[in-house]
């Protein structure tokens, strides 16, 4: 075997010609797109040689006369002109053969977040490929706006809109079918998931935060969350039954005296209040960090002096990350001037890191 022999492989599909050896054992194959493959030597055979020892036989008359006729001269091409066809497979993970299928929107500009323009992508956390349909509602309709394969692991952009393009994405819809390429799978049934988003947050800077997607701040909702769809505001057949059956059990049950409106509006309100400075004055001209968090400290008292006597009411404080000095001032007050009241990490999804939700005791 030597360079510019033809060799196909024993033990795939391919073949191509030697352009070079690796040590005893490897030999590199070149392949018709250009692409130099190393292979053992005992997983190749050669199909032709050339060989300079053969001697050369004496062309016939037919070959001679066709060897005179003008030849097209080859147009040399460079290897980084060739079009790419390798493709490498998609590495699967351990945890990802279940589907996990995020929407995630991301601000091109952060600091300006009143007037920028918004990227949207999908994101598949997941060892599958997935189909994806987006549409948004019009009236009683649907518009298809999106259609394409998120590849496993990876993310796909969709669209750039601006904030004129909000009003026609309060509704949107998501279908999808998923399978694996030249492999054996679990089956997974076609989902449909409708979500109804909240276009306000688009103005709100705490709605934007980095995570395991996207290193720029962005904000992500799940689609399909371990195999079923999230957010869906359909229900099956079966949930619907045990919602009946449910309904008629507590119906059987002695009528209790129910709570009054007014309480029962209250503790299912959650308060939002935003202790970022510029949310609370104008201008930080002339303040030192104390005074700032004196102004911050003073906002969180006058609520919590407001709420207190509304028992089981819910306050989400948007504090924001930074270097954590204001929850810290936070915890503080609760666990000495308000004890009654409980406190834990705001919704990941709705705030980030940065808020911290309180709630009254009942």
């Amino acid at each position: 075997m030597k360079i510019g022999d033809k060799v196909r492989f024993l033990s795939e599909v391919g073949g191509g010609r030697v352009c070079g050896f690796q040590g005893k054992d490897l030999v590199l194959v070149e392949d018709e797109d250009g692409f130099e493959i190393p292979m053992l030597k005992t997983q190749v055979v050669v199909v032709d040689t050339d060989d300079y020892n053969i001697a050369k036989v004496n062309p016939l008359p037919s070959q001679k006369a066709a060897a005179k006729k003008p030849v097209e001269e080859e147009v040399e091409v460079e290897p980084c002109d060739k079009p790419i066809t390798f493709k490498a497979k998609p590495l699967e993970r351990k945890e990802g053969n279940r589907l996990n299928l995020y929407l995630s929107f991301v601000p091109n500009e952060i600091k300006e977040i009143s007037s920028t323009t918004f990227e949207a992508y999908f994101v598949n956390d997941s060892n599958y490929y997935i189909q994806v349909l987006y549409l948004t509602a019009e009236g009683a309709n649907w518009k298809a706006r999106f259609n394409a394969v998120v590849e496993p692991n990876s993310k796909l952009f969709v669209e750039e809109f601006d904030r004129q393009m909000l009003s026609q994405m309060e509704r949107i819809c998501i279908q999808t079918i998923a399978w694996k390429q030249d492999k054996v799978f679990a089956l997974k049934p076609a989902l449909t998931t409708e979500i109804r988003l909240d276009c306000t947050k688009f103005y709100k800077l705490h709605t934007f935060h980095p995570n395991e997607f996207f290193h720029d701040p962005n904000w992500t909702l799940p689609v399909i969350s371990d195999d079923k769809p999230a957010r869906s505001i359909f229900a099956d057949a079966e949930e619907l039954q045990e919602a009946m059956m449910g309904k008629k059990k507590e119906d059987e049950k002695p009528v209790q005296k129910p709570a009054r409106k007014e309480d029962r509006k209250k503790e299912e309100e959650v308060i939002e209040v935003d202790l970022h400075i510029h949310a609370l004055i104008d201008t930080t001209t002339g303040l030192s960090n104390g005074d700032m968090l004196m102004t911050q400290m003073k906002e969180f008292r006058r609520v919590m002096d407001e709420q207190i006597k509304h028992r089981g009411q819910k306050i989400v404080f948007i504090h924001g990350k930074g270097e954590g000095v204001l929850r810290k001032n936070i915890l503080q007050e609760l666990q000495y001037r308000y004890k009654g009241c409980t406190w834990q990490d705001a919704s990941f999804h709705e705030y980030g890191f940065g808020a911290t939700m309180v709630k009254i005791p009942g």
